[in-house]
C-alpha cells in the first residue's frame, strides 16, 4: 500500500511540475493607484505595445563615475555609438580621444516580470522597485514613462477598460494574474523570418502598436479599404516597400497596400523571446511572419528580480578571474540587457539568459545563450572595442580587464 501512495505522490509532483501556465497568466497584471485616490485592478496594456511579462520597460539610467585606464582612453581616438529601437536613436555616446564620455546616462531596459512596482518621479523619471528589493531609477529616453508615454489601459475588474496617462498615475503595483483570460484578447505570437533567412519566434508587437489578436491590420485591396482582425490572419509577407501579401486562416489571400501596417512606413516588428530578450526587425529586413499559438508563456512567478552577474572572465594572457562582474563598466545585474546587432537585426539580450560572451575581433563578439543558440553581435560598445572594461569583484580585489586583454566570459546559472 505504501508503494501505491508513493507512486501517487510522485505522479502528483510531476503533474504539478508540468502544469501549464493558465490563460492570461503570461500577461501584465496589477493595481494602479491614481492621483485622484482611485485604485484600479486588472490586465494592463502599457504604452500600446507592452502586454506580456517578457516585454521590456525602457529608459536611461544614471551611470556611476566611469573608471578608465589611460591606455583605453588613448586607443579610442574617435567613436560614435548609437543605440536604436525601431530605427529611432534613443541613446548616443561619442568621444574625441580624451577618454571622456559626453553622457552620464546609459541606455537600459528591464522586463516587466522583474518589476514589483513603478512610481512616477516627475515628468521625466521613474522609480522601479524590483522583486529582488533592488531600486532602479530611469530617466528620459523612452516612451514607456513621462510625457512621451502613449497611455496605459487597464481592464479594471469593476469599471472595464480605463485609459490613463503619466500625470494620472501615482503608483503601479504588479502582481500575478488570476486564472482568467484577458478581455484584451490573446497576445500575438509568431515566427518571423528575415530576408537573410533567420527565424525568430516570440510574442509580437507589430508596427509598435498591435499586440493582441483583437487589434486591427489596415490596408487597401484593389481600392477597397480593409480592416482585418489579427485573429483572422495566418501570415503576412513583405511584397515590396509598398505592399504585403496577407493570407487569412480561411485560405483567402490579398495584396494590401497604402498603410504603415504593411509598407515601408512600418516602424518595425518587435519580438519578445522568453529565452533571449527583445529582437527588433526593421521593415527592410522583414520577410514573413507566420502567426502561431504560443508554445509557452512565462508567468510573473518565473521572474526573480535579478541578481548580481557572476562568472569567470578569461584573458588572452591565460589569466582567469571569478566573481561578480560589471560589464562595460555599467551592467551588473542579470535583469540588464546586452545590446548588439545580428545581421542587421537589433538585439537586447538579458544577461540572465547568457551562458558565455567571447571576443571574436575588435568589432564582434559571439554570445551563447543558455538554450544553446549563438549569435555574433556587433555595433554596440557592449560587444566591441568601445567597451569600457570588464570589472570583476573577486571578494578580495576588483580586477579590471580591458577589451584588448579580454578573451571570454562564462556566466554562472
Amino acid at each position: 500500500m505504501k508503494y501505491t501512495l508513493l507512486g501517487i505522490f510522485i505522479s502528483l509532483g510531476v503533474a504539478l511540475f508540468m502544469a501549464p501556465v493558465f490563460a492570461g497568466q503570461g500577461e501584465i497584471y496589477g493595481k494602479i493607484y491614481t492621483v485622484d485616490n482611485d485604485v484600479l485592478e486588472g490586465f494592463i496594456r502599457w504604452d500600446k505595445n507592452e502586454a506580456s511579462w517578457t516585454d521590456v520597460f525602457d529608459g536611461l539610467k544614471d551611470r556611476e563615475p566611469i573608471r578608465k585606464s589611460r591606455a583605453r582612453a588613448d586607443r579610442r581616438d574617435e567613436y560614435d555609438h548609437t543605440i536604436r529601437i525601431f530605427g529611432i536613436a534613443i541613446y548616443r555616446e561619442s568621444g574625441d580621444g580624451t577618454g571622456i564620455f559626453d553622457s552620464d546616462q546609459a541606455q537600459s531596459g528591464i522586463r516587466f516580470g522583474q518589476i514589483k512596482s513603478i512610481t512616477p518621479d516627475g515628468d521625466d523619471a521613474v522609480l522601479l522597485l524590483l522583486k529582488s528589493g533592488e531600486r532602479v531609477e530611469f530617466r528620459n529616453g523612452s516612451t514607456d514613462f513621462g510625457k512621451g508615454l502613449r497611455g496605459v489601459i487597464i481592464d479594471d475588474k469593476k469599471e472595464g477598460p480605463t485609459e490613463l496617462y503619466w500625470e494620472d498615475i501615482d503608483k503601479v503595483e504588479l502582481e500575478e494574474a488570476p486564472n482568467v483570460e484577458s478581455k484584451f484578447g490573446k497576445r500575438l505570437y509568431g515566427k518571423v523570418t528575415t530576408r537573410r533567412g533567420n527565424d525568430f519566434a516570440g510574442f509580437v508587437a507589430w508596427d509598435i502598436d498591435e499586440v493582441y489578436n483583437t487589434d486591427i491590420l489596415d490596408g487597401r485591396d484593389r481600392h477597397r479599404s480593409r480592416k482585418i482582425d489579427f485573429a483572422d490572419i495566418k501570415s503576412i509577407e513583405r511584397n515590396s516597400s509598398r505592399s504585403s501579401m496577407v493570407v487569412l486562416k480561411d485560405g483567402r489571400e490579398m495584396r494590401l497596400e497604402d498603410s504603415n501596417d504593411i509598407d515601408s512606413d512600418n516602424r518595425g516588428i518587435c519580438i519578445s523571446d522568453p529565452n533571449l530578450g527583445r529582437i527588433n526587425i526593421s521593415w527592410d529586413e522583414f520577410d514573413i511572419i507566420e502567426f502561431q499559438d504560443a508554445s509557452a508563456e512565462m508567468p510573473y512567478s518565473a521572474f526573480n528580480g535579478g541578481r548580481k552577474i557572476h562568472g569567470t572572465v578569461y584573458t588572452e594572457a591565460g589569466e582567469k578571474y571569478t566573481g561578480n562582474i560589471k560589464w562595460d563598466d555599467d551592467e551588473e545585474s542579470t535583469w540588464e540587457l546586452l545590446n548588439g546587432d545580428y545581421e542587421d537585426v537589433d538585439m537586447a539580450v538579458e544577461f540572465g539568459e547568457i551562458k558565455s560572451i567571447e571576443k571574436i575581433s575588435s568589432r564582434t563578439s559571439q554570445v551563447t545563450l543558455k538554450d544553446g543558440r549563438t549569435f555574433r553581435l556587433k555595433g554596440s560598445n557592449d560587444v566591441d572595442s568601445g567597451n569600457r572594461g570588464i570589472f570583476i569583484d573577486t571578494g578580495k580585489d576588483e580586477i579590471e580587464v580591458d577589451w584588448d586583454e579580454f578573451e571570454k566570459a562564462e556566466l554562472a546559472d
